[in-house]
């Protein structure tokens, strides 16, 4: 599990916001709560890339609602620790309890913070399939994390889901509409968005993105992640809220289907060609990059990144 975390975000690390350690460091644990519509806030890590000692493991975002009734979570960040400063912001806003907790995956940087929210009473929220993999590699996350921020994150309790949630489900908690939208797998086994119909926002963990290209994994469906991808783009949202990076629009989301479908026809169209794979990606820089160079941070360094694990995806589907 933790080499595939490496493989997903040190590429981004490398050219992201953790080339500013000194930034990271100052905003490590100010966990300043930005207002994004009546009752929904959220909490934007600095930094984006591995857990270091500089970000203390601080590389995710988290979000919440507050209800009628409570406050509901959407992500933990990366350690028991994180998860009570996020408890602490949450506090700065209102009183109400923490109700329910949504983890949107299993990757270890997004809840690995829920025994910060254990004592009171809240209902963990997952996919079955998120659950079963946090099971199975939580502890090695936990003394991998642990040893890339040189002990910062503290001691860690783990903390499961306990509602497994069934495809499409909705939920009326504390008095709001929710909905939860599978993404068939397409970043990681099990991913969950998280849709708020009358607000018009949606939550997408790691499957949605603002500044930076897709989080491509190893393990991604890449045809059902563009078809959640549109599908989302077609609920019109008002707000787009990410697992890293700020706040953004249905363009995105419009923006990283569209270059995600591109690049995947151009890597298919190539393999059944036999052209190798640094063809496709010169062709993929040439025909893509003048439309999206511009449109994210790290265009140079992801398409590369893309069209490799794009091939091989093709090459598993041959054996």
């Amino acid at each position: 599990m933790l080499k595939i975390f490496k493989q997903i975000l040190l590429p981004l690390a490398l050219t992201g916001l953790l080339a500013n350690s000194a930034q990271a460091t100052r905003a490590a644990f100010d966990f300043s709560v930005t207002p994004i519509a009546k009752n929904v806030y959220s909490l934007v890590a600095p930094s984006f890339g591995l857990p270091t000692p500089e970000n203390k493991g601080w590389n995710s975002n988290s979000h919440f609602v507050v209800t009628d009734k409570g406050v509901l979570v959407f992500d933990t960040g990366s350690s028991e620790a994180i998860g009570k400063e996020i408890k602490k912001a949450i506090k700065s806003v209102t009183d109400k309890p923490v109700l329910w907790v949504v983890n949107s995956h299993s990757h270890a940087d997004h809840w690995l913070g829920n025994a910060a929210f254990t004592n009171s009473g809240a209902e963990i929220i997952a996919s079955s399939q998120a659950a079963t993999t946090m099971k199975k590699y939580g502890q090695q996350d936990i003394d991998a994390f642990s040893r890339m921020t040189k002990g910062a994150t503290g001691t860690t309790h783990m903390t499961y889901p306990i509602s497994l949630l069934a495809q499409r489900e909705k939920r009326n908690l504390g008095g709001m509409e929710v909905e939860f939208i599978f993404s068939n797998d397409g970043h990681s086994p099990g991913d969950v968005l998280m849709w708020l119909p009358e607000q018009k926002i949606v939550f997408g963990g790691d499957v949605l993105n603002s500044d930076w290209m897709p989080i491509m994994t190893p393990h991604a469906n890449i045809p059902n992640l563009i078809d959640t991808l549109y599908a989302v783009a077609d609920l019109a949202p008002a707000v787009v809220l990410t697992g890293h990076g700020s706040a953004t629009t249905v363009k995105s989301v419009k923006r990283d289907a569209d270059l995600l479908a591109g690049v995947w026809k151009l890597v298919k169209d190539g393999y059944n060609k036999d052209k190798k794979q640094n063809e496709i990606l010169s062709q993929a820089k040439a025909i893509l990059g003048p439309k999206y160079k511009a449109l994210y941070k790290n265009f140079d360094s992801q398409i590369k990144q893309h069209v490799k694990q794009m091939y091989k995806k093709q090459q598993e589907q041959v054996i």
